[in-house]
């Protein structure tokens, strides 16, 4: 369901929480080649539980398993079995226990210190038993921590077997020899001579020893540990015995707990109880759902047909058939068990939502009214409904009709449109594309189409009837905002109508926008990239990281048709000289700018920004505002009403307050006159950098996603940029801002200077799209060419890889 705060054509189809699938990203092994892992750029952290174990060691290493499946539902990293060399055979009941496991040849436990694999490892021991949550363990983000225990003459000490949750960057550099041969006295003295023993609390780490005369195992404890040779009392036995199960009783526990599961893990333990055939329906809903989110929706589909056959009454699993029959473009079926999921008034209003989209993608506007009116009339606050109803809205006849070019006068612009309180980039991007080609961004001049909607055969009439095409820009390439089986991106357009196209066919400044660790199946995608790039007369993306990533997924032989075409929101000064100021308004650029600074999070799939890291991120941030606010003013900039949860949470947890500029709220005019009036823009979204920097405004980027990595690559600022994840973040984003505040006309100057290259990229690649469509030059008035009326691709102009080196 869309929350008010959500677009309305649901392009967010995951909860902004931080539960959402794959939220700890992807692991270095085992491969999963369905995750796109960009970590290298976001620097999101790399998490792995690890153990050793040797062949008497595995019955306690599956009990441990168990325990921390059943304890921890929503958790599941990498775990390492390190072992003296097993054969594989010795995992196969391991790995039926976890689908992520990574058998490794070690000689000892403390080989664990040598992993280079990952940042941050949390080392148990077949003879642990997990009872409660290891997510504080997760969050930890400094030196080794330890539980330390009774040592020796009365101290203590850190043991060897006991459980660490190990920082790698600490080791590497302070205590490279850490695990060079010793015991617990070497190890303990190592951990304090570097200064990197953190310790913990006992719950963490608590021995059964301690527990006399039957004690019963304290309720605090987190991790149970049974030392070898010892004898455990009765309530420690049962303890563990709870954890002594065979595989289809650990399944059944495990799908059976109440609360969020990891999708991985879930569906692990779910599939092998689905092939009996006698699952509840509720698990087949929940596995369905799973298959949903990472882009299986033929598996949803056939999963969920088994499942209500002749079954009216389960309006909840009707509901998620419906919009995986919808991602597959199956619209009639998806349409039909819709309407049965609105016969519950727990589900009517979310599946009359779901109903007013169908509709409206299929070009039925007056249906979706009547759909998002009745969903408004079983529940008259959702906002979803809300949306929809305001967009299909009959508009009244307007007092002077526009004047309208004939069709081959116009362009077609195909652009994600947004409208009402969506995100505010998305709306000043379709006006910028538009800036490129000339003052009127109109209808007289444009013929608008969504990019969502389904190309069907009247629209593929509209589109040949214009002078061009023009597809973009923005991140278009993301298979999870509005997907469909067409073309496995966000342009609703099947392969055969694509190649019946005939006016000429540009692809300007689109972005790959795929997370990191993000799960889609490519093979839809990738073969209808290879007939866009085929037709496309000009094809160009808005990075370099996006050239290389489309690409990947090319053939050599169409490899070169890809180009990179900045985004037009960077060079906006260059495409409304009004964005200048004039000479002596300002100390810098001649603009009067206010004395504050503007800070933006991104929230939309949250799991996949943060990982384990979002309290990090915020007490970082609050130490940041705090500095930063002693120079100027701190504000917060929302592109969309979900991002304003940063400052609940900022108010809420650091005490800190901001007021907020609602830029969903504002004109494009009055967007970019904020970001152009201010001194310094701290941003998580890609236009909240890319929009401020067009308007000659320094910027930050707080780096959760490849696009925002990419873009400064470009620019050749990499240090423009600083990872969420940074253990540093809060005193690197003060010590930068202080650095922009101090001496702004250089920062300012140093913007200007940036966008020269891009403008030159821009200049260049207009002119040929100029020729391709016939028209004028708006930046010199110079006369217009006769166009072409052919889709094929252009041979003429193809620009050199300008990225820097």
């Amino acid at each position: 369901m869309n929350s008010p705060a959500e677009p309305a054509d649901g392009r967010r189809t995951e909860p902004a929480d931080g539960t959402e699938p794959a939220g700890a990203g992807p692991s270095p092994a085992p491969a999963r080649p369905d995750a796109d892992d960009r970590r290298a750029v976001t620097g999101k952290r790399r998490i792995a539980f690890a153990a050793y174990a040797d062949e008497d060691r595995m019955p306690g290493l599956l009990v441990l398993l168990r325990s921390l499946a059943l304890t921890n539902p929503a958790v599941c990293e990498d775990f390492l079995v390190l072992h003296p060399g097993l054969p594989d055979s010795a995992f196969e009941a391991a790995h039926r226990l976890h689908p992520r496991l990574v058998p490794r040849t070690a000689e000892s436990r403390l080989d664990v210190f040598r992993e280079t694999g990952y940042d941050t490892v949390v080392a148990l021991g077949p003879g642990m038993v997990v009872l409660g949550s290891l997510l504080p363990l997760l969050t930890l983000r400094a030196g080794v921590a330890a539980v330390p225990q009774p040592g020796t003459g009365g101290g203590r000490t850190v043991r060897h077997d006991g459980l660490l949750v190990i920082q790698r960057q600490d080791v590497k550099d302070t205590a490279p020899d850490l695990p060079a041969g010793g015991g617990e006295d070497t190890l303990d003295r190592a951990l304090t001579e570097a200064g990197i023993l953190e310790p913990l609390a006992s719950h963490y780490d608590f021995p059964v020893e301690r527990l006399y005369d039957d004690m019963p195992v304290p309720d605090s404890t987190v991790v149970l540990h049974f030392g070898e040779g010892l004898t455990p009392s009765a309530p420690a036995r049962e303890a563990r015995e709870r954890y002594e199960l065979d595989e289809a009783a650990f399944r059944a526990a495990y799908c059976a707990l109440p609360g969020p599961k990891h999708p991985e893990l879930l569906l692990h333990c779910a599939l092998p109880l689905l092939e009996g055939g006698r699952a509840p329906v509720d698990l087949v809903r929940q596995v369905a759902e799973v298959h949903r989110q990472q882009g299986r929706y033929d598996e949803a589909v056939a999963l969920l047909t088994a499942a209500v056959a002749d079954r009216p009454d389960l309006p909840r699993c009707h509901e998620t058939l419906g919009i995986s029959l919808m991602a597959l473009s199956r619209h009639e079926e998806a349409e039909a068990h819709l309407l049965l999921a609105t016969v519950s008034p727990d589900f009517a209003a979310r599946a009359y939502g779901q109903l007013a989209r169908l509709a409206w993608l299929l070009g039925r506007d007056e249906d979706a009214h009547a759909y998002a009116r009745e969903g408004l009339d079983a529940d008259p606050a959702d906002g979803n409904c809300h949306a929809w109803y305001v967009r299909t809205r009959p508009v009244a006849p307007a007092g002077t009709a526009t004047a309208t070019a004939p069709p081959d006068e116009q362009l077609a612009h195909v652009a994600l449109f947004a409208d009402g309180q969506e995100n505010a980039g998305d709306k000043v991007l379709p006006e910028a594309v538009r800036m490129c080609f000339g003052p009127d961004t109109g209808p007289a001049r444009w013929h608008e189409r969504s990019v969502h909607r389904l190309v069907d055969e009247p629209g593929l009439e509209e589109l040949n009837a214009r002078r061009g095409i023009v597809v973009g820009g923005g991140g278009l390439f993301l298979p999870d905002t509005a997907p469909n089986s067409n073309s496995g991106w966000q342009w609703n357009i099947p392969d055969d109508v694509l190649a019946r196209i005939t006016a000429p066919l540009a692809v300007f400044a689109v972005g790959y926008n795929v997370f990191d660790g993000q799960r889609y199946r490519r093979e839809r995608f990738a073969a209808s990239l290879r007939a866009l790039v085929g037709k496309s007369a000009f094809f160009g993306l808005r990075n370099q990281g996006s050239v290389e990533r489309v690409r990947e997924l090319l053939p050599a032989e169409l490899r070169d048709r890809v180009r990179y075409q900045p985004c037009p929101t960077t060079v906006a000064r260059h495409l409304d000289p009004g964005l200048d100021g004039g000479p002596g308004n300002g100390p810098d650029d001649g603009v009067r700018r206010d004395d504050t600074v503007l800070i933006n999070c991104a929230y939309d799939r949250a799991g996949l920004r943060f990982g384990h890291d979002y309290g990090h991120f915020l007490a970082e941030t609050a130490a940041a505002v705090r500095a930063i606010g002693e120079r100027a003013e701190v504000r917060y900039a929302a592109h969309m009403p979900a991002d304003e949860k940063f400052v609940r949470d900022l108010r809420r947890e650091h005490g800190t307050a901001l007021p907020v500029e609602p830029l969903y709220l504002f004109s494009n005019d009055r967007i970019r006159e904020l970001y152009r009036r201010t001194r310094l823009v701290i941003g998580m979204r890609g236009h909240a950098g890319m929009i401020p920097f067009g308007c000659g405004t320094p910027i930050i980027s707080l780096v959760s996603h490849p696009k925002l990595a990419y873009f400064l690559s470009d620019i050749d600022r990499p240090d423009w940029g600083v990872s969420v994840h940074d253990r540093s973040l809060g005193a690197r984003l003060a010590e930068r801002a202080a650095a922009v505040l101090d001496d702004h006309g250089a920062a300012v100057a140093d913007v200007h200077g940036r966008q020269e290259h891009l403008w030159s990229v821009t200049r260049a690649n207009l002119a040929e799209l100029r020729d391709l469509f016939g028209l004028p030059d708006p930046f010199t008035g110079g006369p217009r060419v006769p166009g072409p009326r052919t889709a094929e691709p252009a041979r003429g102009l193809h620009l050199p890889d300008t990225r820097t080196k």
